[in-house]
Order: structure tokens, then sequence, then C-alpha cells
């Protein structure tokens, strides 16, 4: 299976045809989409000019879709080895308290709800954004955009409750996924977020 530099190379090839060259854009989004892959390619497309559906797409406009792309993907990277840097240094000095990290690949580091409603700006200014918010004090609007009106699905699986006082353990998936946020649209991850946010969450009060 190709990885994301191979398949890059690929969009960036002048002598692959134009098809090919959109073709292994789209198969970047399986190595790394932060908003989800149909989220991520619509983004891109609208950035740069590109119709969805193209197959003929200026390689152009492919290669700069690519870089922003490049560039989100450098900064989700750095912040991953920071942290996991971070993390081995706080172990060998006994600290194990509830931290989390994306540890996905290719999945939706910030997911927008509805492929449609997106963050505006740049790929890597939002995850820089993200970034910030997560090596800060959890808040209590969108880590994205600063919007506080924070809405909750009516159905979300139930936390369970961890050795440690204060420490929620949640299920699956559910484990990074938080409230939509009703101004940019994206799914606020839960780290990024202070208790005093996570109230009107109906897992919190055992809601099914």
């Amino acid at each position: 299976m190709a990885g994301f530099r191979s398949l890059a190379y690929q969009v960036r090839d002048a002598r692959n045809d134009r098809a090919l060259r959109r073709h292994s854009l789209r198969r970047c989004l399986e190595r790394f989409a932060p908003y989800g892959h149909r989220a991520t390619w619509w983004h891109l497309c609208d950035r740069h000019g590109i119709a969805p559906e193209d197959r003929a797409a200026d390689p152009l406009r492919l290669v700069a879709a690519l870089e922003e792309l490049e560039e989100a993907r450098a900064v989700w990277l750095e912040y991953e080895r920071q942290f996991a840097e971070r993390r081995r240094r706080e172990k060998h000095h006994g600290l194990r308290r509830p931290e989390w990290a994306w540890g996905g690949s290719g999945d939706a580091v910030v997911r927008c709800a509805d492929p449609g409603v997106r963050p505006e700006g740049a790929l890597g200014e939002v995850l820089r954004r993200l970034v910030t918010a997560l090596e800060s004090q959890p808040g209590t609007g969108c880590p994205v955009c600063g919007e506080q009106e924070l809405r909750w699905p009516a159905h979300m699986p139930r936390q369970r409750r961890g050795p440690r006082s204060g420490h929620r353990d949640w299920e699956g998936a559910w484990a990074w996924d938080g409230p939509v946020c009703a101004g940019c649209g994206i799914v606020v991850p839960r780290p990024a977020l202070a208790a005093s946010a996570s109230a009107a969450d109906p897992a919190s009060t055992g809601a099914a």
C-alpha cells in the first residue's frame, strides 16, 4: 500500500496524466484527512478552484491543494511527536496522569459533522489553533473559531468512571469526539473542553 509521500510524489509527477494525479491526491486523504475524507476533499476543492468530480483537474491546482494538505499534516505530526516525547519524560518521572492524543492514521483529527460546514482558513491554520488549545488549559468554547454554542448529540455512549478521581473513560471512537460547534461545524475534541463545558453532555448524566 502506497504511503502518503509516495502518493504525493505521484500528484507532482508531470509524467502522470491528470486523472492519475487527481486520484493520487484523493488517496492521500486515505492517509490524512483532518476533517474526514469527504469534508477535507470539498475543502481543498473550494480553496483551490477544483470541481469535486473533475477527473482532469488542472495539475497546478492539484499541487496547490496537496501543499495545503502537506502543511497541515506536518503541523499534526509535530504535535504528535512532541506529545510522545512529553509522555515519555512524564512516565520516566512516574507521572501517570490521564492525557489524550490522537493516534489515528487517516481518520479525522477535527471531524466536521456536516461535510458542507467547515472552518474558514487553511487546514494548517486550523490545526495550529487546535494544537494550541490541546496544549493549553481546557476551555469552554470551540478551540478553532471560539464559538461558545456547542451542541451535544442527543444519543451518546455512556462514560465509565476510571480509578482516578475526575478521569472520564469513553468508549470507542467517542473517546475523542465531543459536541458540535454551532459556528464552524467541527466535532470539538473532548480534551479541549473544561469540565464545565461538558455539563450538557447527555452521557455525563447517564442518559442513553
